[in-house]
């Protein structure tokens, strides 16, 4: 999929346009191989940048290629697996500025990073300041970290809440799952600090006035989300350990309530096997109360038993 923009000089809005044009932003989401060849065509390129973002596991990095500049960051998206949950993981996007006077966006797939842009309702956002939307980008792929980790840590507590009631696998798989969405974004967040701190030291694209500022803000974003994912990674593991020794703790407490019935209702069954032998045992053989002594008997044994038992925790 590809689009051109473009900032109107005088209504200072984003606007949509046919083709390429001086200080336009190209956006392209899984490029064909016509489509990149038309941006090729348009721009005079380095096609293997372009080619390289189609791959989904390209890391954070600064790459330069003659006039072009590719940034390269993770931004969280929504994976698509098939299910109905609400499972992210990160994709990397690039971000090609070149001394022509355009700007690129390519991802491998459809993230939502770019929306807000698109529909242009980030303030200040001009196509002809190349630096300036660069760092726009980057402070919204560290804002959405921050929003995306919030609902992460909803969920995670969501579950808790359900596991309280009744340990289900299903919640024990959606914790896993969790865990899985904050290491990827833990790695990624480190890979990015170090794309946005090489940027930071001015040495790889011009900073113009207020671009350190909104930089800084951006570094800062992702420190935080950083932190975030640190410590919710912290509180889930807190919370699988003590979920998986309540489990553990409630299988021997049954295994010790099962042992105590075995040995209570041992009894009847001993006495019972031991007076069903073919031997006279005076007038327990001959008396017709005998069967309701016997009973009787077991049943004051066992109850002995029990209480011995239930004292000393086993039932």
């Amino acid at each position: 999929m590809l689009k051109y923009y473009k900032t109107n000089h005088d209504t200072k809005e984003l606007e949509r346009r046919n083709g390429f044009e001086s200080d336009c932003w190209i956006d392209v989401v899984r490029p064909t191989d016509d489509e990149v060849e038309e941006i090729v065509e348009a721009t005079n390129i380095d096609r293997d940048l372009l080619i390289k973002m189609r791959d989904d596991d390209e890391l954070p990095r600064i790459e330069t290629s003659g006039k072009e500049t590719l940034i390269v960051l993770d931004v969280p998206a929504l994976e698509d697996d098939g299910d109905d949950d609400d499972d992210y993981i990160t994709y990397p996007l690039g971000i090609i500025v070149s001394e022509n006077n355009y700007i690129i966006t390519i991802a491998p797939v459809e993230t939502g990073i770019l929306n807000d842009f698109r529909k242009g309702i980030i303030a200040e956002f001009r196509t002809a300041k190349k630096t300036r939307a660069l760092i726009q980008i980057i402070a919204v792929a560290a804002a959405r970290y921050l929003k995306v980790l919030d609902m992460v840590y909803k969920a995670i507590d969501a579950k808790e809440d359900s596991m309280r009631k009744s340990t289900k696998n299903e919640d024990l798989i959606d914790l896993l799952t969790a865990e899985k969405t904050l290491v990827y974004f833990a790695s990624s967040l480190k890979e990015n600090r170090l794309v946005l701190e090489r940027l930071g030291k001015g040495n790889v694209l011009p900073l113009y006035e207020g671009d350190e500022d909104l930089l800084e803000d951006a570094i800062i974003e992702n420190e935080q989300a950083l932190d975030m994912a640190d410590v919710y990674r912290k509180i889930l593991k807190s919370i699988s350990e003590t979920y998986s020794s309540v489990i553990n703790n409630n299988q021997n407490e049954i295994m010790k309530f099962l042992a105590g019935i075995t040995i209570v209702l041992s009894i009847p069954t001993i006495i019972s096997s031991f007076l069903g032998m073919n031997v006279q045992f005076g007038f327990i053989g001959t008396s017709p109360l005998s069967a309701g002594l016997i009973l009787l008997g077991s049943i004051i044994l066992s109850i002995i038993l029990a209480i011995w038992l239930k004292k000393r925790g086993m039932l």
